[in-house]
């Protein structure tokens, strides 16, 4: 294959801290590279140097066999037909799909440049995700998080000035359902031997070996180790990047997963009104509810109807919720705000010292949960965007399970987060419910469910099956939510 870029020795610093450390690979022509490795392993340092946003402490940076100087940056990056998704969109929110498009394509111009733009994002995203719902004139931030990662994807994927060489995925799938998530591996897969390369960052192993043709991992910003795809299993990739053996199947359960009785006298969430036609969510006691079935079919609005439980009179519900949002950077961090502040606002009422809050018991409070579920940040009086995508979801789980609810509501809580740290949750979550609390929690990713004493998979804004968590399969689910 022919080498479309190689990185050599590549440093990188910011202030003290180094995030790279001598990282040696190339990426061929035609291939889909996958980089694996635990929240802060440097993965995101090095996609922004590949992309021009930052610029490399030392090593180089080699495209099509030249050496790039120090006038590479975002707009020469496109002009070699480098592009990235990012977890984080980038997408301008009040702005139409159409709309991106220009800005994103300056070249888009005239007064026939909206029917050429709809021509190209509309072909995109009909070919990689068939039976979308998506249309040219939405905006933004009417879609769901779903749909505005389909259409962040497709604009990545549309060529208009400039032909795409290689596309960067940032956890591109984090946001989406099984299928859709099927449909992008597909696509990923078709385009595999051509023009065009990927790289693809996930901490989901399974699609990790399912459209990769390389994987490499990271670790500590160094890179430890590359595996041929089709010699990689999942324990070795594990291995590769030093995690802790994940838990694999439904016989493999932490402690504590043993179903629970429902018991019909100790609810905590259950509907005033019924319906004959539509089966209504009910929580019990010390209950892990999961809420399955294809994104954008209901499953958030209940979560945040049972948020707002006081502005409705749908639901009876026994003490104060506390809700981990799935999109945290519209609805679950303060941009401004340190980590610190970040994590214990739910819980001021504790750290009070007379009429003001006590700063010893605040860094008290963040310093344990900095241990417990592995925050890497060298201080927690940083900004909470000084960290990675994956450690900002850590911030807002432990400012929940700091909070005393007795309820919580988890609209995707795992999304980012690195294989290590999900078994972390998955314990903290087994262990919070074993002491009574409840956890209702839409998650796209199947393995979760085993996690959960109840499933009610959601259609088109009802619910259309309650199944046991321990016996529920895959099979059942999808067959549900059809």
């Amino acid at each position: 294959m022919n080498t479309l870029i190689e990185v050599k020795q590549l440093n990188k610093f910011f202030l003290q801290q180094q995030a790279l450390k001598d990282v040696n690979c190339k990426i061929y022509e035609g291939e889909t590279l996958a980089i694996v490795g635990h929240n802060g392993a440097g993965k995101s340092t090095l996609v922004n140097i590949l992309t021009g946003t930052y610029g490399q402490t030392s090593g180089d940076l080699i495209i099509d066999g030249s050496i790039q100087d120090e006038n590479y940056n975002v707009h020469v990056a496109n002009q070699q037909g480098i592009r990235a998704i990012f977890q984080e969109l980038s997408l301008c929110p009040n702005l139409s799909v159409l709309e991106n498009m220009r800005v994103f394509h300056p070249s888009l111009n005239g007064k026939n440049w909206k029917k050429e733009a709809e021509e190209r994002i509309m072909d995109t995203l009909d070919t990689i995700f068939p039976g979308h719902d998506v249309h040219p004139d939405d905006i933004i931030e009417d879609l769901s998080l779903g749909n505005r990662q389909i259409v962040e994807i497709a604009k990545a994927f549309t060529s208009v000035d400039h032909p795409h060489r290689l596309v960067i995925l940032d956890e591109p799938t984090s946001a989406l359902d099984h299928q859709t998530s099927e449909q992008l591996i597909a696509y990923l897969n078709a385009l595999q031997g051509k023009k065009v390369s990927c790289i693809y960052i996930s901490h989901l192993l399974d699609e990790v070996l399912a459209c990769s043709n390389r994987i490499l991992a990271m670790k500590d910003g160094v890179n430890v180790g590359i595996l041929e795809t089709k010699e990689a299993t999942r324990d070795k990739i594990i291995e590769m990047m030093g995690e802790a053996k994940p838990l694999k199947s439904q016989t493999a359960k932490v402690e504590g997963t043993a179903k629970k009785d429902f018991d019909p006298n100790k609810m905590v969430v259950e509907p005033l009104s019924a319906s004959d036609d539509v089966k209504r969510i009910k929580v019990a006691k010390g209950e892990v509810i999961g809420l399955t079935g294809l994104a954008g079919h209901g499953q958030t609005d209940l979560l945040l109807n049972l948020f707002g439980w006081r502005r409705n009179s749908e639901y009876k519900i026994e003490g104060p919720v506390t809700f981990l949002p799935g999109d945290r950077q519209t609805d679950g961090v303060f941009p401004r705000w340190s980590i610190v502040k970040n994590l214990t606002l739910q819980v001021y009422n504790k750290l009070k010292k007379l009429m003001l809050i006590d700063t010893h018991k605040e860094t008290e409070a963040a310093a344990k949960w900095k241990k417990i579920i592995d925050i890497k940040s060298a201080s927690l009086g940083a900004n909470i965007l000084s960290l990675s995508g994956g450690n900002q979801q850590k911030v807002l789980f432990a400012r929940c399970l700091e909070s005393s609810s007795p309820i919580v509501l988890m609209d995707d809580p795992t999304r980012g987060v690195d294989v290590g740290t999900k078994e972390e949750i998955y314990k903290l979550i087994i262990q919070e419910s074993a002491k009574g609390r409840s956890f209702v929690w839409y998650t796209t990713e199947m393995d979760e469910l085993q996690y959960c004493d109840r499933i009610y998979v959601f259609k088109s804004g009802k619910i259309l099956a309650e199944l046991a968590g321990s016996e529920a399969t895959e099979e059942e689910i999808l067959k549900s939510s059809f």
